[in-house]
């Protein structure tokens, strides 16, 4: 069986035959080529040594292979070139450029601050507080060194309890249950505590202002709650809450508090509706008896004036007035009667008025 040709070529600087498969015999595999022979055309094998008068190849390294990406250096076929940035007219790359106005951009917006009239920023430095600012412009230094936190501190704020159509049902008092819905109105007054001292301010003005309206309605009766005590609860309810936001340095204001609606619960609507309006008919009864009294009163009053002054004149002419009110009082008695009776022995003991007015001739018309 003849040799098999090597897939490598020639062995290299000695020129001979390709080498024989070992195994294989026969008169024309002596093992080893000549020294005078031409080299086999075909591949040469990477492992030998280079051939005499050849210069030794090496790899392409990662300089190579960008220089080809950019199109450098001589040979065959490209690849795909990178695009190339716009450089200016005096040859010089705008990047420099390009870099510069984004860090001016960057310090601009993170360095220069507008504070607006109605509102105070916190500046901290790595998360820590460092100062406030008030209105007007302002500088820090860039992020991510300081930041600064903006915050609206003169706009009234509002907390509507309970939110939506829930209910609060309170205990009055006099153990009545009180179905009541209020607004606190707040504002900040101390930034940097309202930022720092407490986790959530917010929630902490509700649950603050339903403990006091809760210990506030517990002071008072149902009709105090429901009427005329409504503005001295929503006065002890703020002072309450004040004190206990101070107490927590929240940094919080409270401004007002507003009872909007006290109803009973929606149970007892009915059986309330009728205390109502027993209460209000009582009350119309006590009014009625009021008005009759000052009506009694005044007549008192003028009587005692008159008695007055009779009294006057009776002082000046005792006998004159003595006779004058019996006169007065016995016409006063008799025009209101039609029979008369007199104890004397000269005249009739009885006359009847009536008869005698219709016995009595009228006087003729015309006549003197």
């Amino acid at each position: 069986m003849a040799g098999k040709k090597s897939p490598w070529g020639s062995g290299g600087g000695s020129g001979g035959d390709e080498p024989t498969v070992p195994g294989d015999s026969g008169p024309g595999n002596s093992g080893s080529a000549p020294q005078g022979d031409a080299p086999t055309e075909g591949p040469r094998n990477p492992w030998l040594p280079p051939q005499s008068g050849e210069a030794p190849k090496r790899g392409p390294n990662i300089e190579d292979i960008f220089r080809a990406r950019k199109g450098g250096g001589g040979g065959g076929g490209r690849g795909p070139t990178m695009p190339r940035l716009p450089q200016r007219p005096d040859g010089k790359s705008w990047a420099p450029v390009g870099i510069a106005i984004v860090a001016a951009l960057w310090l601009s917006t993170s360095m220069v601050h507008r504070i607006a009239p109605q509102e105070k920023g916190i500046v901290t430095t790595f998360g820590s507080y460092s100062r406030t600012l008030d209105s007007g412009m302002a500088l820090t230094m860039p992020w991510p060194i300081q930041q600064v936190s903006v915050t609206d501190v003169t706009s009234i704020r509002r907390e509507s309890i309970p939110e939506g159509d829930g209910e609060k049902l309170m205990l009055t008092g006099d153990q009545n249950l009180l179905f009541l819905t209020y607004l606190v109105r707040w504002n900040i007054k101390d930034l940097k505590q309202y930022s720092f001292q407490l986790a959530e301010p917010d929630q902490t003005v509700r649950e603050v202002a339903e403990a006091a309206m809760r210990q506030s309605i517990a002071e008072v009766n149902l009709n105090d709650a429901m009427g005329s005590g409504r503005q001295q609860i929503e006065q002890n309810v703020r002072d309450r809450m004040q004190r206990v936001l101070d107490a927590y340095r929240s940094g919080v204001s409270i401004q007002g508090v507003d009872i909007k609606k006290t109803d009973p619960p929606t149970k007892v609507v009915d059986a309330f509706k009728e205390v109502l309006a027993a209460q209000q008919d009582a009350q119309s009864e006590i009014n009625r008896a009021q008005a009759w009294a000052e009506q009694l009163t005044a007549r008192a009053g003028g009587e005692a004036t008159a008695f007055d002054k009779v009294y006057e004149q009776y002082r000046l002419a005792p006998e004159v007035t003595r006779r004058r009110m019996y006169y007065e009082t016995m016409e006063r008695v008799l025009s209101q009667t039609d029979k008369v009776i007199l104890e004397s022995n000269n005249v009739q003991s009885y006359l009847p008025l009536p008869e005698m007015k219709r016995t009595q001739p009228k006087p003729a018309e015309g006549g003197n």
